[in-house]
């Protein structure tokens, strides 16, 4: 994906040597979260499709819904990441388009701050319930297995999307700052 406008410069400037550190780091972390999530898809996909033919001679996987819910989970979350790096996510404009360029920087200035801080909370609290969860034992309940790793797998997703929103917002900042720097 090609980098937005680089913190601290306009169009035009390079970017700066830390926000092009942390931009390889983003796209190295997050594709490689991808490609998990890709793996993680593809044995849901191999495994509900085992318990479908298994069912079709009569034999049922116990446990099968708490499989696939875990590997479901685990795709999900270890491909935000790398959705935020694309934008494949859907953006409501109706309303930021009609705003002037140095209103809009500060909008999307704000909106990538605060969902910076909303995932960072959420990778903190979900790895610490993973914590709580490793710590007491806790099993599932039809297999009576560990959920900890699952649990730890969803905060990893969750900081990889973290690490992508740090990057928009010093883009968004840097691009606020060229843009009052005009005026």
């Amino acid at each position: 994906m090609a980098a937005a406008t680089p913190a601290g410069g306009g169009a035009d400037a390079p970017p700066h040597p830390v926000l092009h550190l942390l931009d390889r780091l983003d796209s190295y972390v997050n594709e490689g979260l991808a490609w998990a999530a890709g793996l993680t898809l593809g044995l849901m996909m191999v495994f509900a499709v085992a318990d479908m033919v298994l069912r079709g001679f009569g034999i049922t996987v116990a446990g099968s819904y708490e499989v696939i819910g875990w590997l479901s989970a685990a795709a999900m979350a270890l491909a935000l990441g790398t959705v935020q790096r694309h934008r494949g996510h859907v953006a409501m404009e109706l309303v930021v388009v009609k705003l002037g360029h140095l209103s809009r920087a500060v909008v999307e200035m704000l909106t990538s701050l605060g969902s910076l801080l909303l995932f960072a909370a959420a990778t903190w609290y979900v790895a610490r319930y993973g914590r709580v969860l490793h710590e007491t034992g806790s099993l599932s309940e039809t297999l009576r297995v560990i959920v900890h790793p699952w649990v730890y797998l969803v905060a990893v997703g969750c900081a990889g999307l973290t690490l992508a929103l740090l990057l928009d917002f010093l883009r968004a900042a840097g691009e606020l700052l060229a843009l009052r720097r005009r005026i």
